[in-house]
């Protein structure tokens, strides 16, 4: 709990507190002062103005706000570096014997080590060091920027402010160069040292002038939530441009966004693209470097998927490294491929024209032939042949397999026969197959000529004991229904062995109606409702 008053108040000196705050916060009333005579702010809340109830606080302050916890013996001072206290002139019993000073021992010395050291020669004797010893605090013992001298940055200012001043000296050279070149040779030294003077001063005024120019820097957006677009866009629009919201005033074109000044779409879609200065943000995110970049991260994205140790942010360099290595591969594959399918298929858009002995079968040859297409002088022109056997004919046939086909059978011309591997008959064998073939058609005509019809043999009843069933067998209904109930009771005697008397009587009678209940209520395995039976 955390009051600055232990003391009780009722319920009237409650609500005069209250008015008196309310009357502070308006004005009206003078503000509080605390331990130190400080006024406190009325409208500071109660919970930050009110100290803990461990410090006794009997006034209300702020002091318990601040760092009251003060460590008194700690120090902002720092080591006073390469300070010297006292030089002495002969050699001191304790010093170093390298140096010859009191502050540190040999194995300690920065110096460079001695052929013989200060002891023995008693010469040249290092001046003492300052040590000092501060007590730090917990951050103080962390402060990486403890004890450093801003004054030193000066240095590297005057690095570049040099470097800067070279570089203007040498643009000014060389536009007087270029100035020089084009006033000519001709003109009066006079007339050249006054135009040469102005120019400089015009020059001068260009070069401060595009070092002013930084409206046309280009800076990298980054993408936000209002969609901000990742291309490149200057950080203050030219004046003489048109704004990108004023280029179509129709209210479903391309959307702009207000905030981060972002319109993706096209504003002119149909507009001529040699005319139009700017085709939509989305335009810089698919052309130049950021498409090159994009497929860089996707190459590195499913390279590391694949296994491969392959980061973008922690090592770029080994990314594109790697991406522009699997580009030449995959260049080189395509070509190999693309030889290999010229090698073997040949070129047909190649400049090279193909031997006159392959268009159109045509040489030079000499063939004469007569009426009936016969040769009379010359030699016929051999056909080519494939890879395959030709004209190659098995088991005394003339014809090849596959020559003939009939009722959805393959077999050969020459024979007729449909079984691959048989002998040729010739023309003897197709006039047995088809003799056989008109007598199996006599055959089936003449006994679809026949009216005789298969006898019908009489189906017997076997009776439900097994034997005939005669024909004149009638069963009593009653007699039945009476048979059906004792069958039931003896299955559930047989279920429940319990109920099983010892004095059973059996009865060897067996009548029709048993046998038929018998029947009907047995269970057959391949009934597929025997499960549903009682």
């Amino acid at each position: 709990m955390a009051t600055a008053s232990v003391s009780f108040k009722s319920r009237e000196d409650h609500r005069k507190q209250l008015e008196l705050e309310e009357a502070r916060k308006a004005g009206l009333a003078p503000a509080e002062l605390d331990e130190d005579g400080k006024e406190i702010n009325p409208h500071i809340p109660q919970y930050m103005s009110s100290a803990p109830w461990y410090l006794n606080a009997q006034r209300p302050s702020l002091k318990h706000q601040r760092k009251w916890k003060s460590d008194p013996n700690y120090t902002k001072s720092w080591y006073d570096r390469g300070a010297k206290i006292y030089q002495a002139e002969k050699y001191r019993k304790g010093a170093c014997e390298n140096c010859g000073a009191m502050t540190h021992d040999k194995k300690s010395c920065m110096e460079r080590p001695r052929k013989t050291g200060a002891k023995f020669t008693n010469m040249h004797i290092a001046p003492d060091e300052k040590v000092e010893s501060f007590e730090l605090d917990y951050d103080g013992k962390r402060d990486r920027w403890n004890g450093y001298d801003p004054t030193t940055y000066s240095r590297v200012i005057e690095q570049y402010e040099a470097r800067e001043e070279a570089r203007r000296k040498y643009l000014k050279e060389q536009q007087l160069k270029k100035l020089e070149e084009k006033n000519g040779k001709n003109e009066e030294e006079e007339a050249s040292s006054e135009e040469e003077e102005d120019e400089d001063k015009v020059d001068e005024a260009k070069v401060d002038e595009s070092k002013q120019m930084d409206f046309a820097k280009v800076e990298k957006r980054v993408r936000t939530t209002g969609g901000g677009s990742t291309g490149t866009v200057r950080n203050l629009r030219i004046r003489e441009d048109t704004a990108k919201y004023l280029l179509n005033l129709d209210v479903n074109s391309a959307y702009y966004d207000p905030k981060t000044r972002s319109m993706r779409e096209d504003p002119l879609p149909d507009m001529d693209p040699n005319e139009k200065f700017y085709s939509g943000d989305n335009q810089n995110r698919l052309s130049g470097q950021a498409l090159e970049f994009k497929q860089l991260t996707v190459h590195s994205h499913e390279a590391f998927e694949k296994g491969q140790d392959i980061h973008m942010q922690a090592a770029p360099s080994q990314a594109e490294l790697l991406h522009r290595n699997y580009k030449i591969i995959k260049e080189k594959l395509k070509s190999q491929t693309k030889d290999t399918i010229v090698e073997k298929y040949g070129n047909a858009a190649s400049d090279e024209a193909l031997p006159r002995e392959l268009l159109l079968g045509q040489s030079e040859r000499e063939i004469e032939y007569d009426r009936t297409g016969r040769i009379i002088k010359g030699q016929d022109m051999s056909l080519p042949k494939s890879k395959y056997e030709e004209d190659i004919f098995i088991n005394n046939h003339t014809s090849v397999w596959g020559s003939w086909w009939k009722d959805h059978q393959w077999g050969y011309k020459c024979c007729h026969q449909t079984v691959h591997n048989s002998y040729c008959t010739g023309s003897a064998g197709i006039e047995a197959a088809e003799a056989v073939n008109d007598l199996m058609r006599a055959n089936i005509a003449r006994k679809e000529a026949s009216d005789e019809k298969p006898v019908q043999q009489e189906e017997k009843r076997l009776a439900t004991w097994g034997t005939e069933v005669p024909e004149d067998l009638v069963l009593d209904k009653k007699l039945l229904a009476d048979a059906l109930k004792k069958e039931d009771e003896r299955k559930k005697e047989e279920r429940d062995e319990r109920k099983r008397k010892y004095n059973v009587k059996w009865n060897d009678e067996v009548t029709a109606e048993d046998m038929e209940a018998y029947r009907m209520k047995k269970i057959h395995h391949d009934d597929p409702m025997k499960d549903f039976l009682n």
